[in-house]
């Protein structure tokens, strides 16, 4: 495999946030949801998360004309307390139905000091990093987390049984900027692997498999059959703790609610294997919000953050680094960075979106 650096041309966010908006219309998806879904995608462009944004696009219509995504979905309440709720998405966009089911866990929360909202038949979500950045101007901790198709072995296995299985919260400060926590349970994100392949580039070793079992560094052999490892890589370097992790965010995601568990949520992309049988409905989610003042001042809480963030920032730096960093001062930088210069998309992403442009009627260029 031969390592290439693709050429990239930058976009300003908002006419991305527009082009992904109408192409979202002209296929069926209603004017406002389609503005929700498209603010998703944008929010993940701007922190720099670019396997979770308009690059996405052509799949969410791949699955929309495909008819495995319902552009109009009835999502409704399907159990609740005053703190908590099951929500059934209608198989709708999980760009939509995410959004809306996270509005009522932070609705509960302020009601009654929590809110917890798990969802069933519902479709990928986005950056989770989304979900929780909407907790702060609310004076809320939100923490989001999904599960998805399989894409991870378990510790000692060689096939996907699990998804990558995300996680997100967010803490927010009074001077410093909030912090952020967002990854996955899995060595890497599948969005990343994919994002070197059309890179011609390499992964780092100790994160995947190949359809064999032995380990790659090529993204295209564990597309190809193969496999992520849990965070953490192999038993050794802690893999089991990557492994729970993805089991705890597929049984309170999934299990919970009645949504698909393990290997068997429906597949995302749409040319992904479709599962041997189904154990309930859909992807599920999890929002969990509660209130700060419920157990401190809230301005004292940021003030702590903000002790807690200049603390660590404060740490000697390692050898051959600028010194440690503290979790969302990536996205917080690329969303600095990209709200003057635009947002970089590398040309096969490019040439896709001019395809879908085509497609849909929706100028792009």
């Amino acid at each position: 495999m031969t390592d290439t650096l693709a050429t990239t041309q930058s976009y300003p966010i908002a006419r991305l946030r527009e082009f992904s908006a109408r192409v979202f219309e002209a296929l069926g998806v209603p004017e406002d949801d389609a503005a929700l879904a498209a603010e998703v995608l944008a929010s993940a462009d701007l922190r720099g998360i670019d396997t979770h944004g308009v690059a996405r696009l052509p799949q969410y219509e791949q699955m929309l004309v495909q008819g495995r995504i319902n552009p109009r979905p009835r999502i409704s309440v399907v159990r609740q307390s005053p703190s908590t709720a099951t929500v059934d998405g209608d198989n709708g966009l999980g760009l939509v139905v995410g959004p809306r089911a996270n509005l009522l866990a932070m609705e509960k929360a302020e009601t009654v000091g929590t809110g917890w909202v798990a969802v069933r038949n519902s479709n990928h979500f986005g950056a989770g990093a989304y979900y929780a950045l909407q907790g702060l101007p609310r004076e809320l901790i939100v923490q989001a987390m999904t599960n998805s198709p399989p894409q991870v072995a378990p510790l000692w296995g060689a096939e996907k049984m699990l998804g990558t299985n995300p996680l997100a919260i967010a803490f927010p400060a009074l001077e410093e900027p909030p912090v952020v926590i967002d990854f996955t349970a899995s060595a890497l994100a599948f969005g990343t692997v994919e994002d070197a392949a059309r890179r011609g580039e390499r992964i780092p070793e100790g994160c995947a498999i190949d359809r064999e079992g032995r380990m790659t560094t090529d993204p295209r052999a564990m597309l190809d059959g193969g496999a992520l490892l849990p965070l953490g890589g192999d038993r050794e370097r802690g893999g089991h703790k990557g492994y729970c992790l993805a089991a705890m965010v597929d049984l309170l995601s999934a299990a919970l609610p009645g949504a698909n568990w393990g290997p068997f949520p429906p597949p995302f992309p749409a040319h992904l294997p479709a599962p041997s049988r189904s154990v309930g409905m859909g992807v599920g989610h999890l929002f969990g919000a509660f209130q700060i003042s419920a157990f401190i001042d809230p301005l004292e809480f940021r003030r702590q953050v903000d002790d807690w963030v200049r603390t660590l920032r404060s740490t000697r730096p390692a050898a051959g680094t600028s010194g440690p960093l503290i979790p969302g001062d990536p996205g917080h930088r690329a969303e600095a960075h990209r709200l003057v210069h635009g947002v970089p998309l590398i040309e096969p992403v490019a040439e896709a979106l001019r395809s879908l442009s085509l497609r849909t009627g929706v100028p792009f260029d």
